[in-house]
This record gives C-alpha cells, structure tokens and sequence, in this order.
C-alpha cells in the first residue's frame, strides 16, 4: 500500500468569529472532501469553543521546565497528538494570524508537546513525527501582488520554516491564499473553494466499499 493511500485523522482549525464568513464556507468544503474520501475528521472551531489564547503565567513557568502544564487545553492537545493531516483556514489580518490562532499555536504546540528543547537551548528537536499532512487556508484583503513580492508572504514562512520544519520535518505543507476577498462574488467563492478541493483531493484514501463517515465538531 502506498503510504499516502490510507485513512488519516485529520483536524480543521478554523478561526474566524464570523459563522457566515468565507473561511465558514471553505471549512465545510473541506471537511466535505474529507469525509467524502474515508479519512476521520475533527474539527476544531477557535472562536466557537470560546478558545482562550492567552499564555497563562503557570504554562510559561513550565515552558522550561519538565513537565509543561497543559492542563487547561489537554483536549488540543490530544488532538493534535492525534493529528495526522491538519487543515488551518483562518483570515490574515495585518499579515499575521489572527490572535485566537497564535494563542493556539503558544498553548498548544508547546515544549513536550511539539518539540522538546536541547539541554543547552541549541536548536530544538521535533515531537510530531506522525503529522504527515497540512494544507493552510486564508483569506486576505490584499492584492496578491503585497503579500507575495512586498512583504514576503510572511504567515506561510512562518508555518513553513518556524513551525513546521522545527515540529514537524516529515509533514508535506501547502498554502492556499485567497487575495482580495472583500468583495466575492458567488463564482469567485466557488472558485476558491473548487481550490481547496483539489489541494485536499491528494489525501488520498485507500478505504474501499462501504465505509463509515467519521466526523466530529469539538464543543465546549
């Protein structure tokens, strides 16, 4: 069996306060695709759970010390352990990620979690070995042109080269961004959406016949 054609549990993180909003519309695409091909899929809604992202002064005590006290966001924690294809879709707001999803990345992608740090605070060594597959997701106001040659397309290097390759070195990354979306008409939403879908359509499965459709929205 090829080791892309199997069954992933994958995780949707969404992060957007909007429940009619564009990165809605693509979350249920997504999943759709998801679901539609076998995988098992969890979708974790930021801004729905009333996800607190706020660093809280025991968890940084802990970053250096063994172990991290996660105990307020263990449920995260334990799916993105389980993770092993992790769909982000969240806008970009001033080229960044939004707060509630830079709150979840401090909290949640944290030491003994997602790394561990060297003894000597040298270079640290991943943890998410299993997390195979990310395909991030967002939306911007900005022409193309800003993002890409102006600023440098900061989030995806961040993802790429911060988090990713110091967390997780086997996972295959790809960014999706959707610029100028202000203003959408329907074809453009279906356009981008059509986009995801195909990005997604590589998560190949290898379930064959009849199989059950797994899928959970996480609530708190």
């Amino acid at each position: 069996m090829d080791k892309e054609e199997r069954i992933l549990n994958c995780l949707i993180v969404t992060a957007h306060p909007l429940a009619d909003s564009l990165c809605a519309t693509l979350e249920a695409r997504a999943s759709s695709v998801l679901m539609g091909m076998g995988h098992q899929v969890t979708i974790e809604d930021l801004y729905g759970n009333g996800f607190e992202p706020s660093l809280t002064s025991m968890e940084r005590q802990t970053y250096y010390g063994r172990p991290y006290d996660g105990r307020a966001v263990k449920g995260e924690i334990d799916r993105l352990l389980a993770a092993e294809g992790i769909v982000l879709i969240f806008p970009t707001w001033w080229f960044g990620f939004p707060a509630i999803l830079k709150g979840w990345f401090d909290r949640v992608w944290a030491p003994g979690i997602a790394y561990e740090h060297a003894n000597d605070f040298g270079p640290i060594r991943p943890r998410l070995l299993g997390l195979r597959r990310m395909v991030a997701v967002t939306s911007l106001g900005s022409p193309w042109w800003v993002d890409r040659l102006v600023m440098r397309m900061p989030v995806k290097r961040v993802l790429k080269t911060a988090i990713l390759q110091a967390c997780a070195p086997n996972c295959e990354f790809e960014m999706l961004s959707f610029y100028k979306t202000e203003r959408l008409s329907a074809r453009e939403v279906q356009r981008f959406s059509d986009r995801v879908a195909v990005a997604l359509g590589t998560w190949k499965s290898s379930a064959s016949g009849e199989h059950e459709i797994k899928s959970r929205r996480i609530s708190r």
